[in-house]
């Protein structure tokens, strides 16, 4: 499982030119079952992002994919978590992970 972390750069006034775009990649990552959750940053200070069932190349790769990371709007940092306990509800990130 992976918390990516999208935080404004000193570009982020160019937000509002890409982000038509920024915001079809996420539908992306969310059809393509990669994304679990996407939210804003408070205040404004970005996005956040809870990911799973890819590794770390391609979640590398997606995350090189944005609009806002291409643009420098943001600056992605990119945190891998060994899942060791879940509710029941979310047993699923445990199980994807490799023994």
């Amino acid at each position: 499982m992976y918390i990516i972390f999208l935080r404004f750069s000193d570009n982020k006034p160019a937000a509002k030119d890409y982000m038509a775009a920024h915001n079809a990649w996420i539908t992306k990552g969310v059809a393509d079952g990669a994304f679990l959750v996407v939210g804003s940053l408070q205040p404004q200070q970005g996005g956040a992002i809870i990911a799973h069932a890819e590794d770390r190349e391609a979640i590398e790769q997606r995350v090189a994919a944005d609009p806002f990371v291409q643009e420098n709007v943001v600056t992605p940092e990119i945190l891998e978590i060994s899942v060791n306990t879940t509710a029941e509800s979310m047993r699923f990130l445990k199980d994807d992970q490799a023994a």
